[in-house]
């Protein structure tokens, strides 16, 4: 039996067009691919000896409960697209985190760089990655005069696989054919278009593999376009992927490895590296370039989720390098696992409200995951039991906590239970302040008498803000009591990093003050 441990594999249900009744535009063969690579990785698991199960969703608030009933501690993620805003599919991974679990690949910043072509080439171009210039065109926007020089190539800007991308997205000149490929890009995709210099060049795809805390940059692959003709572009678009009686799919073999000079491979490999680092992936990624006819680098795409099945040009990458497939699922899972962190308190000062410095370490058998229905009598058992709260504040605990289970992530609270031999043993809520950007409040915060002062509100308060960060917020707000009361609950946040802001007199009864706490997460 493997040392690896249990792995779900989560990937997307294939869509079929009768259901996609908006009209948005679907490309069956790439939607259809994840089920081949969900085939590779399960039976891989298996050779491997690693206990493994798959379980597909449609949408992102199927995940939630999927992850509160699995038992494995890795989530191998296939989730390319989901039923709902483009950017869902993107926060897999922050659902796993907060379900306590490992989860192969990129976090959930590095999807959502990764799955829009205009924020990838933002953060490329911020950490001098070389990429061709472009402009991005929401439907309905006039087209100015700022357009890239050159020929252009037209594509959506939030979609992966080539999908929107055929020889009709190539375009020398700005006239109707270029006003016809960004109007097909709003009207079949429903997004902006981006408009990007086209470099008439060499296509080289690179796929990288972190082995641990190195990364290996595997042999280049070269698409060979000698069989185009002269009025045909040489682009690896969506037929060229996924269409097999296709001109482009028949006429687009992979060289691997490229047959480039090592001077000029050095360079591309050291940019891809670049461009890795950039968008911040992790275990596996491919980085599409293109040479211009100078030489030049120039990074097309950072695919963090690529295609893995056995007939992709990742797995023809894995090949050259003289590295399995089983061997690559290994990798994989192990890196996952070393990312495993037990949820502990160890070595934290007393940092409940009720704490008074001398507090023992928290037992490392409790964790922290997202509330369920079962939670709520023994929450508001133990907000009752500190003492600290009216009737009428625990009344309102009671309907946001009921709010906060019927809507779970998409809902305005989030709300995260500790546990302990399955029981509930601390309570923290937050949501995004309504009215500005990037400000959160955390509302509540409560630990069971019995663990008070032994490191458990620390941890959830560290749990909220890590993925109150995440989520794109910068400031973190608490409001509490001035009153005597609650001079531990005062110290504690102090203790936690944040400093008072504000201190507004009688605000919640005469003698009774509101105190503002803040603390900055990192960003501007």
């Amino acid at each position: 039996m493997s040392s690896l441990p249990a792995v779900l594999v989560i990937y997307n249900i294939p869509r079929v067009r009768e259901r996609m009744s908006d009209g948005i535009g679907l490309c069956a063969e790439s939607e259809a691919g994840v089920l081949k690579e969900l085939e590779a990785v399960t039976a891989a698991l298996e050779r491997l000896g690693v206990p493994a199960r798959g379980c597909g969703i449609h949408r992102l608030e199927d995940l939630p409960a999927v992850l509160a009933a699995a038992c494995e501690p890795v989530v191998f993620n296939l989730v390319e697209d989901l039923d709902g805003p483009p950017g869902d599919a993107a926060m897999v991974p922050a659902l796993c985190r907060t379900f306590s679990k490992a989860c192969t690949g990129g976090d959930s910043r590095c999807i959502s760089l990764s799955s829009d072509k205009w924020l990838s080439k933002a953060a490329l171009a911020a950490l001098g990655v070389p990429c061709p210039q472009a402009v991005l065109i929401p439907p309905g926007a006039a087209i100015g005069n700022l357009l890239p020089p050159g020929p252009l190539i037209v594509k959506p800007v939030s979609r992966d696989a080539s999908e929107g991308i055929d020889a009709g997205s190539v375009c020398q000149s700005r006239g109707e054919e270029f006003l016809r490929a960004v109007r097909r890009v709003h009207e079949q995709f429903r997004q902006p278009a981006m408009v990007e210099q086209y470099i008439d060049g060499r296509e080289i795809n690179v796929a990288l593999l972190q082995q641990g805390q190195q990364l290996r940059v595997l042999p280049l692959a070269e698409i060979d376009f000698s069989a185009f003709p002269p009025n045909r572009p040489r682009i690896a678009g969506y037929q060229a992927k996924w269409v097999e009686d296709s001109f482009e799919y028949r006429n687009t073999p992979r060289v691997i490895p490229a047959r480039i000079q090592e001077p000029q491979a050095h360079r591309i490999r050291q940019t891809v590296q670049d461009a890795w680092q950039a968008v911040g992936c992790t275990d596996y990624a491919r980085v599409d370039c293109r040479l211009d006819q100078q030489g030049n680098v120039f990074v097309l795409e950072v695919n963090a989720n690529p295609d893995i099945s056995p007939g992709a040009g990742f797995a023809a990458a894995l090949n050259a390098g003289e590295i399995s497939y089983d061997e690559f699922i290994r990798i994989v899972i192990s890196n996952a696992a070393a990312r495993l962190e037990p949820v502990s308190a160890s070595g934290a000062a007393a940092t409940s409200p009720r704490a008074n410095g001398q507090g023992a370490s928290c037992p490392a058998e409790w964790k922290i995951r997202w509330s369920q229905p079962g939670d709520s009598q023994e929450i508001l058992r133990f907000l009752d039991a500190s003492g600290f709260f009216r009737p009428d504040e625990l009344a309102i605990a009671r309907e946001v906590l009921e709010e906060a289970l019927a809507k779970g992530p998409c809902g305005h609270y989030q709300s995260f239970t500790a546990e302990l031999d399955r029981r509930a043993v601390g309570w923290v809520c937050y949501g995004p302040t309504p009215c500005t950007v990037g400000t959160f409040d955390i509302y509540w915060l409560g630990v069971t008498p019995d663990l008070q002062g032994r490191g458990l509100g620390k941890a959830l308060v560290s749990h909220a803000e890590t993925l109150i960060a995440e989520s794109g917020g910068r400031l973190a707000i608490v409001e509490t009591s001035g009153r005597k009361t609650y001079d531990p609950t005062r110290g504690f946040y102090s203790r936690m990093g944040y400093r008072q802001a504000a201190n507004i007199p009688n605000f919640y009864a005469p003698q009774d003050d509101k105190v503002v706490y803040i603390k900055h997460l990192g960003r501007t």
